[in-house]
C-alpha cells in the first residue's frame, strides 16, 4: 500500500502508524502523522526534559519535540500517539499547547484500537 492512496488513507491509515511504530519505524510513522494532518514533523528524543520524571512521555512545543523516558518507548503506539496530538493542537495561531490528556488518550486509542487487529 502505498501511503498516497486514498484507500490506505481511509481504511487503513491508522493501522499503519501503529505497525510503523511496533516495527520500530517511529519516525516513520511520525512523519505519517504529520503529513495526514497537514503538520511539521516533530523531533523525537529520549530523556524527558527536568520535572517531568512520572511521565513516558512529554512534547515541549517550544522545540517541538516529543521526548520520552527511555529508548523502549518508542516501541509504544499509545505514548507517542498520545504525544504527537500534543503537537497536533499546539499548531494554533497562538502556537500553545491545547488539548486534554484525556483528549490525547482518546486519541491515541483511537489508533491503538488497531493493536489487537494486528
Amino acid at each position: 500500500m502505498f501511503i498516497g492512496d486514498d484507500r490506505m488513507e481511509k481504511d487503513n491509515f491508522k493501522p499503519y502508524v501503529v505497525w510503523l511504530i511496533l516495527d520500530s519505524k517511529t519516525e516513520d510513522a511520525l512523519e505519517a502523522l504529520a503529513k495526514h494532518y497537514n503538520v511539521t514533523v516533530p523531533k523525537l528524543k529520549v530523556g524527558l526534559p527536568k520535572g517531568h520524571t512520572k511521565a513516558f512521555g512529554c512534547y515541549t512545543n517550544k522545540n517541538q519535540t516529543i521526548a520520552v523516558l527511555n529508548s523502549d518507548i518508542f516501541l509504544n503506539p499509545f505514548v507517542i500517539i498520545h504525544e504527537f496530538y500534543h503537537h497536533l493542537r499546539s499548531k494554533s495561531v497562538d502556537k500553545m499547547h491545547k488539548g486534554t490528556e484525556v483528549n490525547a488518550d482518546k486519541f491515541a486509542l483511537i489508533f491503538s484500537k488497531n493493536i489487537k487487529a494486528m
